[in-house]
This record gives C-alpha cells, sequence and structure tokens, in this order.
C-alpha cells in the first residue's frame, strides 16, 4: 500500500512538477492531512536523480505554499472558533492529544512554537487553525510561519536531496563492484581452464 502511494506521487511530481509541491503542501498547511512531507523528499530526490525538477525552485514553490497553507488555516481557525476546531479534529481523525499538545506549546512560546510545530507531523497540520482558535496576533504568526516554511521545507529537501547523491553513489559502487566481480569470475575461469590443458 505504501509502495503503491509513493509510486503515484512520484507520477504526479513527474507529470505536474512544481504544481504537485505546491498544491500538497498547500492543502497539507490548510489543515488537511496530505503527505507534504513525503512529497517534499520525493520531488527532491528526483531533482537529483533525474534533473526534472532544480532544489532551489523546490525550496521556493514550498515555503511560498507551506505559508499560505498556514495562513488559510489561521483564517479559518480565527472565523470559526473552537467549535469549528472540534469538528475538524473528529472529521479528520485528528488525535486530541495533538490539540492539547498545540495548546500547552502556543500557550508557553507564543508565536514562536509556529516555528516548531513545523517538525511536528501531528502538529504542523494543526497549527495554523488552532493559531486562529487562540487569537495570535498575525503579523507574529505570519513572520514566524513564515520563517518555519523555510526552515522545515530547506532542511527536508535538502535530506531528500542529498538522499539521492548517496544513492547516486552507491549505484556507481555497485557497477564497480559487478565490474570487479566479472574480472576475478573470469580469471579463476582462465586460471583453471589453463591448469586443466596443462593436466592433460
Amino acid at each position: 500500500m505504501a509502495h503503491h502511494i509513493v509510486d503515484l506521487l512520484r507520477g504526479a511530481i513527474v507529470h505536474y512538477g512544481y504544481w504537485a509541491i505546491a498544491v500538497a503542501l498547500l492543502l497539507e498547511n490548510t489543515g488537511i492531512p496530505v503527505p507534504g512531507e513525503t512529497v517534499l523528499l520525493l520531488s527532491s530526490f528526483l531533482a537529483f536523480s533525474e534533473h526534472e525538477l532544480q532544489l532551489s525552485w523546490i525550496i521556493v514553490v514550498g515555503t511560498i505554499a507551506a505559508t499560505m497553507g498556514d495562513n488559510l488555516g489561521y483564517a479559518i481557525g480565527f472565523r470559526g472558533g473552537r467549535p469549528l476546531l472540534e469538528r475538524y479534529r473528529e472529521l479528520l481523525r485528528i488525535r486530541p492529544t495533538s490539540l492539547e499538545r498545540g495548546d500547552r506549546l502556543f500557550a508557553r512560546y507564543g508565536a514562536v512554537a509556529v516555528l516548531f510545530a513545523r517538525f511536528v507531523f501531528g502538529l504542523r497540520i494543526v497549527a495554523g487553525p488552532l493559531a486562529g482558535v487562540l487569537r495570535m496576533p498575525w503579523k507574529k504568526f505570519l513572520l514566524f510561519n513564515f520563517l518555519g516554511a523555510f526552515l522545515w521545507v530547506t532542511v527536508i529537501a535538502s535530506v531528500g536531496y542529498l538522499f539521492g547523491r548517496h544513492w547516486a553513489r552507491l549505484v556507481q559502487d555497485l557497477k564497480w563492484f559487478d565490474v570487479t566481480v566479472a574480472i576475478v569470475v573470469l580469471l579463476a575461469a582462465f586460471y583453471f581452464w589453463w591448469r586443466g590443458r596443462r593436466e592433460t
């Protein structure tokens, strides 16, 4: 099942390019549980291995889409309040612990918590709507939302790109290994053939 989802996401990225990244991150950061992190990793891996995309543009598009998505989530939370957030949680089966953890984090660290929430899957989805429900000042939210989006996208995309680099190296090493084994096998075969001829 997971392999099928990855194949589906890979096909979407190959076919739609940066639009696939933008839509996935926009939806995830609005509050819809889309695998944005997987899309980022996969797209940056493809940027290295197939050169269809560029890492710098993945970071730019991803940062803009994630920032916009969180702002949409903020607006929804601000207008709908806590009752909407509870209905939304039940509809999307988001665990109550995610909201409770977000409440505690936001109460303790304020707008800075928006930056940290990016790196936690459960919190990343609810951070925007929760900030709106808690009436966090929008300008502060916007600043830390953008910084968090930039850091998160850059880190995840860079990991995918570096993984692509090591994968290519591994493939190259395996090719050299195959060549070495082939040479050893041919030399061994020649030695046994030559030895057999000497004995006859």
